[in-house]
């Protein structure tokens, strides 16, 4: 089943600019977090790229996103994977050994393996490391699936489409089986899903807006039973109306900021102006990296957690 948040999208989004936002972006009155612009970042990054932090004392919240136009000559984003050993570095090592501004946490990743494999579709540079997963197995039942995916042209535009394969073939469906928890959908008919020519992808979930509207489709993307839709550290990826990229971090599990569930970061998300987003790996895994400057706290610690793979971003000289 779709789960739909109960105010609409469109009142969140007429109260945010699509595109490059003010130096004060506006939420709602009753907008989880306020976001204000981290000056002591921005002067330092180019045209198009800004930081933002928003705090609320009460819940208690801190979450941070980075808006980058990729409209404007010379900022672009790519998914990178770690070529360590074992397949796995800090965010902090993606942005220094990459030469990014920008770094954010990627897709789901086997912690317990050596080296670490993905869960999902993982391609960069026109190079697929791990297909697009075409079904799930749950309680010996299996499901087919779709799941949200952040896909890079090879223009440097970003798209967030639900994606699986089918004979080593990825494609792009315009909506996921719907299956529900004991009940799978039919395997849907091929003639529904069109090619997705990517450079870059990476597949998390599940999708939280589409088209300007929350939709949330925890049971569609078969992630019902797990412990996904609970409130955690989050990091998620955005695009707005315009094109820009969203990337953001929410710290949790600590004193200061306790986390969000689905409906309250795709709340935030689309507070920022995205109008398309979905849910990254987050937990422990979340970090946000700014001009060498990790933004948030990882689990309450300083110290961040190894992972396969991230968004980074290019910024203009």
């Amino acid at each position: 089943m779709k789960h739909f948040l109960a105010r609409p999208l469109v009142l969140l989004l007429s109260l945010v600019a699509c595109g490059t936002p003010p130096e004060s972006a506006p939420v709602p009155p009753d907008g989880l977090v306020a976001w204000l612009p981290v000056d002591s970042l921005n002067e330092a990054l180019p045209v198009g790229v800004r930081v933002y932090e928003g705090r609320n004392d009460s819940l208690p919240l801190a979450a941070w996103y980075v808006h980058v136009d990729l409209n404007v000559e010379g900022n672009g984003a790519r998914v990178e994977i770690s070529d360590d050993g074992d397949r796995r570095e800090t965010v902090s090592e993606f942005a220094s050994s990459e030469g990014a501004c920008v770094a954010l946490n990627g897709g789901y990743f086997r912690m317990g393996e050596d080296p670490a494999t993905h869960v999902g579709l993982l391609m960069a540079d026109g190079e697929i490391l791990t297909p697009a997963i075409g079904s799930v197995l749950r309680s010996e039942v299996r499901y087919p699936v779709a799941r949200a995916t952040l896909g890079i042209t090879e223009t440097g535009r970003a798209y967030i489409a639900w994606v699986n394969s089918r004979a080593d073939t990825t494609l792009a469906w315009s909506s996921p089986p719907p299956n529900e928890p004991g009940r799978p959908a039919e395997f849907p008919d091929l003639s529904q899903s069109s090619s997705w020519p990517m450079r870059d992808a990476l597949s998390a979930g599940p999708r939280l807006l589409e088209d300007g509207t929350f939709n949330i489709t925890v049971d569609e993307e078969v992630f019902f039973g797990s412990s996904i839709p609970r409130v955690h550290p989050r990091s998620a990826v955005g695009v707005t109306a315009d094109g820009s990229l969203i990337l953001m971090v929410v710290d949790g599990r600590q004193r200061a900021s306790r986390g969000v569930d689905l409906d309250e970061l795709a709340e935030l998300l689309a507070s920022t102006g995205a109008v398309d987003g979905m849910n990254l790996d987050g937990g422990g895994s979340s970090a946000l990296v700014v001009n060498g400057h990790l933004l948030n706290r990882p689990a309450g610690e300083r110290i961040e957690r190894e992972v396969m793979s991230a968004v980074l971003v290019d910024c203009a000289e």
